[in-house]
């Protein structure tokens, strides 16, 4: 019988946060052993679950370890990431023998000691089953691919939309492309070139949409596999931060570099037109001063986004809506879990004092004291994550603060879905401005409901300014730092 080994890990490393990725945030976030998960597995499980679902439609086994995701911060503590390491190779060595491996990692995951936690990761599982075991991986488009990931994969696959919303397709991508490997109808081998890009690549926009559909129009055509954008992280500061095109073959590396090379070229000609337009904060509200339509205005704080590591906590946003007397809006999602444990403590209606935010440091602003009422209160919540995942945010409070719903949790997450809001029984299709702390993620469920969105650049950890980023490790012979690399 074909035997297949499954495991999940990763998360998306911030490294100028000053946040540490510990246990404790594997925990909250997405830790379970062997599919203890069940049959409603979170966001971060949907791949392993998709994986264990096909291989018993071909009546295959499936040994699923580890399944263990953080919500992105900063460096993993190097006791965590070894330890979980050294977890799935044990559980690899007594599944031997296997005949494939598939990871779902994230592909940007640093931990102290470690730039490149992942390819560390399968380096050790290549050294674990040897040359000839095929080993698939899925990753985050947000990934930073080196060396040490292809030189130790067989094959890997990238999200291909921003938002995320294909996480289980690219799984199914993955799991059919390494079982046709194993079962000898073809053998993958990959090519891949460098952008020398680093930037912001919405999807939802041209000119990257029409050049996603074209890349993905390339696939199973010609002996083409597989195509993946590789978008980089631009908040990790690794040698192999940046942009890349990654493409997969039946056993033609040349037409697979080819074809990485023509692509990545197109990308790079494209490099200005793809980046996304920035808001000022003075720009925004002004903006939100004179909106009169009759759906919300949008305002993504791109800055604060717990997506990209940060703390989630900054005011500069609504500080400047209290001083402007802007009303009838709401915010979302202030991780404040005092807050929220005063919220509880004095019950719905109530009104308290309240100290708001600006906990993390001088990226999350002054910490604001207000007259506050509560609007809403939900214990253990969750909210939509892609595909039909969850993601846990633990304890949610809603407060009214001078005609603003302000919505605080107790575990840090984005604002990716309208349940941010209506979990504790707040419209933001019925306000006049709606303020999501995401960069992009929200977009799948807040464009339907927006007349305008507009994405707002204020100080934080995930502020899209890279040429005033200390990079230390990372490579400045890129756009923008330099005007063209590949000039001579």
């Amino acid at each position: 019988m074909t035997k297949i080994f499954t495991a999940t890990l990763g998360t998306e490393t911030n490294t100028f946060s000053s946040l540490p990725t510990g246990l404790q945030l594997f925990q909250d976030t997405c830790l379970y052993r062997r599919a203890s998960y069940g049959d409603n597995p979170p966001m971060f499980a949907g791949p392993l679950a998709m994986w264990r679902r096909m291989a018993g439609k071909r009546g295959w086994q499936v040994v699923e370890s580890l399944c263990a995701f953080a919500q992105p911060a900063g460096k993993t503590v190097r006791k965590v990431y070894e330890d979980f390491r050294d977890e799935i190779i044990a559980d690899l060595k007594a599944a031997l023998p296997v005949d494939a491996v598939l990871l779902c990692l994230h592909g940007a995951m640093v931990a102290e000691g470690y730039d490149d936690a992942e390819g560390d990761l399968l380096a050790h599982v290549r050294k674990t089953v040897g040359p000839d075991v095929p080993v698939g991986v899925e990753l985050d488009l947000h990934a930073n691919v080196g060396r040490q990931k292809l030189d130790n994969a067989t094959a890997i696959v990238l999200f291909k939309e921003y938002p995320h919303v294909d996480v289980v397709d690219r799984a199914v991508d993955v799991f059919e492309l390494i079982a046709d490997a194993v079962e000898g109808r073809t053998k993958p081998v990959m090519g891949w070139f460098d952008c020398r890009t680093v930037g912001v690549f919405h999807t939802t926009r041209q000119p990257m949409r029409g050049f996603v559909d074209k890349c993905t129009a390339l696939q199973g055509k010609d002996g083409v596999l597989s195509v993946s954008v590789i978008h980089g992280f631009p908040w990790a500061d690794v040698p192999d931060m940046g942009s890349k095109i990654l493409v997969v073959t039946d056993n033609d590396r040349p037409k697979a570099e080819r074809m990485a090379r023509e692509l990545g070229m197109e990308f790079f000609r494209l490099r200005e037109q793809t980046q996304p337009a920035y808001a000022s904060l003075d720009q925004a509200l002004a903006r939100a001063m004179t909106h009169n339509q009759p759906k919300p205005l949008v305002l993504a704080d791109v800055s604060d986004n717990a997506g990209g590591g940060a703390a989630s906590d900054s005011t500069f946003i609504l500080q400047a809506m209290l001083e402007r007397g802007i009303r009838d809006a709401a915010i979302a999602m202030f991780w404040d879990p005092m807050a929220v444990r005063l919220g509880f403590e004095v019950g719905e209606g109530a009104e308290l004092d309240l100290r708001l935010g600006g906990k993390l440091g001088p990226m999350s602003g002054p910490a604001l004291d207000v007259r506050a009422r509560v609007i809403g209160l939900k214990r253990d919540a969750q909210t939509k994550g892609f595909g039909n995942g969850h993601v846990a945010v633990g304890d949610m409070a809603a407060f009214d603060v001078n005609g603003i719903a302000v919505v605080c949790n107790t575990l840090r997450a984005q604002c990716k879905s309208v349940d941010a809001f209506t979990n504790v029984g707040v419209d933001p299709a019925a306000r006049k401005v709606v303020v999501v702390k995401s960069m992009q993620h929200f977009h799948a469920e807040y464009a339907p409901v927006a007349s305008e969105i507009l994405y707002v650049a204020v100080p934080g950890a995930v502020a899209p300014d890279f040429l005033k980023m200390p990079y230390k490790k990372a490579s400045r012979a890129q756009w923008p730092f330099v005007a063209d690399p590949f000039a001579g």
